[in-house]
């Protein structure tokens, strides 16, 4: 073969794979915007039991088209703390299995149906008006794409069947002896690992197939590469994350490399009898013999869960620091720059992260009341503490939305995410006001300020008010509830009264002599703050209304 006729291979080759990944892609993105929040609230429910997850794995691999997206979106959520290593080997099982799907499906012969489904998919997504539609008009180009990429391919690779070389190499990996099986091994583990997806890689190998260039017999062998590079894109994931994360991707390396070493040994013949048995087609039995090689594997290896995760914590043992750092924990708690990959959950962790920095804000306010009501100092540096880790908050959710405004999401998700910036910041501002009313608690202890039992009455009952307001504005934004942001509205007009009336009776107390004038000063100034935090609860309400009309 001379390179002209290599060319005329490769340049179709890798049109077509490019075309076949965009398809998928095109395809698991709009799969994605039709699951919208369901996909969260499947993962949502993923409890310590190995069996949900992989049900959930699978399902999420089957939606994504990636097994590779979704052990990497496992490392994010370990990362983020919001798994653990127990519920992350469920859902890496779970995927290897999902995975499979891509490949059965593009072995079905249905590349006349590609032009058809480009057109009808086009055709949708360019005049529907409805949002709905336009998403299912993108999951049949996608559908179409991936097939037309698959044509291409097996066009292309069509000539390597009479091509020396090749044929030698796929003689030589299929013959059945541990220097051939060792080839091919590697030849799906390198592959795999470059183009960093093994649904691309089978979707080369269900192409060649087709072609009548590559036997089962030579496939297996690759097919068990595969299951192996595809665990280069966790483990490059995880470099840059904390050792949790780098023990899910450990895990996802611990359970493909296991599996592949006992088919090697056990099951190679008799899986290649029952495939052969199945079908008569090469690129049917390669489908069959992926789907059959995960499935089981999972099978056997779902029992002894439990010693794979402890000998990920043997390989990468706890530290101290490790320890140490759990116990204090500063900054994000739910973000993870890998779970941007598929922007639904993406959303829904962003709303937790708020809300977990909407609670640090009540503990800072909480915190710095109690210095004022029993002279705690105490109380008043947690609220300081807290308060810096609210503004580092602000700012690494911040950065975070930023980078889910330039993902793959619509105009309704661009308008929450402006949302999300206004509740940040007025989150932030309570933190601030807290801060100021710790300040004010301290003051009050360094200059022996004391309030009258009437004055800490009036305080107690509107800063009872105000957390009332304050709390129902996080349970609306946690449960997008219209209803209760409605009633922080009502609460807010209620806390205004409430605070011109006290603020005119103290300044009437003020002008009796009834009460100090370094204690009115003080008094007045916590009547201000409460009143900003109230403004500020009302502010969250009122974005979650103005997003439910949208």
């Amino acid at each position: 073969m001379g390179f002209k006729e290599i060319l005329e291979t490769l340049v179709p080759l890798f049109g077509g794979l490019g075309l076949f990944l965009y398809g998928m892609t095109v395809m698991s993105d709009g799969l994605e915007k039709s699951a919208g929040d369901k996909l969260e609230k499947i993962i949502e429910k993923l409890s310590g039991n190995v069996f949900k997850g992989i049900l959930v794995g699978t399902v999420v691999t089957v939606i994504i088209q990636s097994s590779s997206a979704t052990t990497v979106m496992v490392v994010g959520f370990v990362n983020a703390g919001i798994m653990t290593l127990t519920q992350a080997i469920g859902i890496i099982m779970g995927a290897n299995i999902g995975t499979t799907i891509t490949a059965q499906m593009v072995s079905i012969k249905l590349t006349a149906l590609a032009p058809v489904a480009i057109a009808i998919g086009s055709s949708i997504k360019l005049f529907a008006k409805r949002n709905n539609y336009m998403i299912v008009g993108e999951i049949i180009l996608g559908f179409g794409m991936l097939f037309l990429g698959m044509d291409i391919m097996k066009e292309a690779m069509e000539p390597l069947k009479s091509f020396e070389g090749f044929t030698d190499m796929i003689t030589a990996i299929g013959s059945g002896t541990i220097m051939g099986t060792v080839e091919g091994f590697f030849v799906g583990l390198v592959i795999t690992a470059i183009v960093q997806s093994s649904s691309a890689t089978t979707g080369m190998l269900v192409a060649l197939a087709m072609a009548g260039s590559l036997p089962i017999e030579a496939a297996f062998p690759i097919l068990l590469g595969t299951n192996v590079g595809t665990c280069v894109t966790a483990l490059l994931s995880s470099l840059s994350a904390n050792r949790t994360a780098k023990r899910a991707a450990m895990l996802h390396l611990l359970f493909n490399v296991i599996g592949t070493v006992i088919f090697v040994i056990l099951f190679s013949k008799l899986t290649l009898s029952i495939v052969t048995q199945m079908s008569s087609e090469p690129a049917r039995q390669l489908a069959n013999a992926h789907t059959l090689f995960n499935v089981v594997n999972t099978l056997i290896l779902v029992p002894f869960s439990g010693l794979l995760v402890k000998a990920v914590y043997w390989i990468i043992p706890k530290t101290l620091q490790e320890e140490a750092d759990a116990a204090v924990y500063y900054g994000v708690k739910y973000l993870d720059e890998r779970i941007l990959s598929t922007p639904t959950i993406a959303m829904g962790q962003v709303v937790k992260e708020i809300l977990h920095m909407g609670n640090l804000a009540k503990l800072s306010f909480d915190s710095a009341m109690e210095g004022i009501y029993f002279d705690d100092l105490k109380a008043t540096e947690r609220t300081f503490k807290v308060e810096k880790n609210i503004n580092v908050l602000e700012r690494e959710i911040s950065e975070y939305l930023i980078k889910l405004s330039n993902t793959s999401i619509d105009n309704d998700d661009r308008q929450l995410i402006d949302g999300f910036f206004s509740t940040i910041n007025d989150i932030e501002r309570v933190g601030d006001h807290a801060d100021n009313i710790a300040e004010l608690a301290q003051y009050k202890v360094e200059n022996g300020v004391h309030f009258s039992e009437k004055a800490s009455t009036e305080l107690k009952q509107m800063a009872d008010r105000v957390t009332e307001g304050y709390m129902l504005a996080l349970e609306a934004l946690k449960e997008d509830n219209k209803y209760k942001a409605k009633k922080v509205v009502e609460i807010e007009g209620v806390i205004d009264e409430m605070e011109k009336s006290l603020r005119k009776k103290h300044i009437a107390r003020l002008n009796d002599g009834r009460c100090e004038t370094s204690s009115g000063i003080v008094f007045l100034d916590m009547l201000s703050n409460l009143e900003r935090i109230s403004d500020h609860a009302s502010n969250i309400a009122l974005a979650i209304l103005d997003a439910k009309t949208h």
